[in-house]
């Protein structure tokens, strides 16, 4: 059986320029399959497929549900290699992976007489970011998105990369609260690679999020926990996108909204 569950499939081998990027790419069929396009799942910071969407419900919810999905662990995350080269984390490089992966898969341009062609997008915190950008540049293949935990500012921009480094090194206490929580998130995973993670961090400080640069206009699900702080401001990417609903998950945070039944139903009932 394969780790990822028993309906796990096999995925093509996934190339870049001829060449092995080292990407976990993960998919998983359903026993009858709904009349819809798959769903790619895209996890955030210091997080995998395992722990954002195989052990929070979110596969075998999809899998009920009658979608095919599809996700990969991003590069430094789970099962994916850990280079430590900045080029191999920037947000555009990543994008184009998350492009290439989908070709490799099969998706197809959305087609009006085809309801299975397209994809739907799953992201959540660093991978909503992602997705915002990716369902912008590729219009052509995104039917619908979900977005949790989302920030029309990414966090990781402010991350103090030279304090945590220290800290690192020779225990310097860290100052700035936001870079010691996710530091901490980051270092409860024994398997992440701390100074990989880093190098993620120092790539998306050279590419910064800006909504504004490109706008998604397909129809998109924000989601986020009544008590994350970093998702007060998601209404602004609503605003900007025109084509955006909201959805508020009582009493959660932005640590376990990825888990609440609540977010699952939502967002399977808006992709529906």
């Amino acid at each position: 059986m394969s780790p990822h569950g028993k309906h796990a499939s096999a995925v093509p081998t996934h190339m870049i320029e001829g060449a092995l990027p080292g990407l976990n790419v993960a998919a998983f069929d359903p026993d009858t399959a709904a009349a819809l396009p798959p769903v790619f799942l895209i996890h955030g910071f210091a997080s995998s497929i395992e722990l954002n969407w195989v052990k929070s419900g979110w596969v075998s919810a999809l899998n009920r549900a009658g979608r095919r999905v599809l996700s990969v662990d991003l590069p430094g995350h789970g099962k994916s290699t850990s280079p430590y080269d900045i080029d191999s984390y920037t947000p555009g490089k990543i994008r184009a992976d998350l492009l290439q992966i989908l070709i490799d898969q099969g998706v197809r341009p959305l087609r009006a007489d085809d309801p299975t062609s397209g994809v739907d997008l799953v992201g959540y915190s660093l991978g909503s970011r992602l997705a915002w950008e990716f369902g912008a540049t590729q219009a052509e293949l995104v039917r619908k998105m979900v977005l949790g935990g989302p920030n029309p500012e990414d966090p990781l921009a402010d991350f103090d990369l030279k304090a945590a480094q220290n800290f690192l090194n020779d225990g310097t206490p860290i100052a700035d609260a936001s870079t010691v929580w996710l530091l901490e998130m980051a270092q409860q995973i024994p398997s992440n690679d701390i100074f990989a993670l880093l190098a993620l961090v120092q790539a998306i400080k050279m590419e910064p999020f800006d909504p504004t640069d490109a706008v998604p206009k397909m129809p998109i699900l924000l989601v986020a926990g009544e008590l994350d702080e970093r998702a007060k401001s998601m209404a602004l990417l609503a605003e900007l996108s025109g084509q955006a609903q909201q959805h508020i998950i009582p009493g959660r945070t932005h640590n376990n909204a990825v888990t609440s039944r609540d977010f699952k139903e939502a967002a399977i009932a808006f992709l529906g």
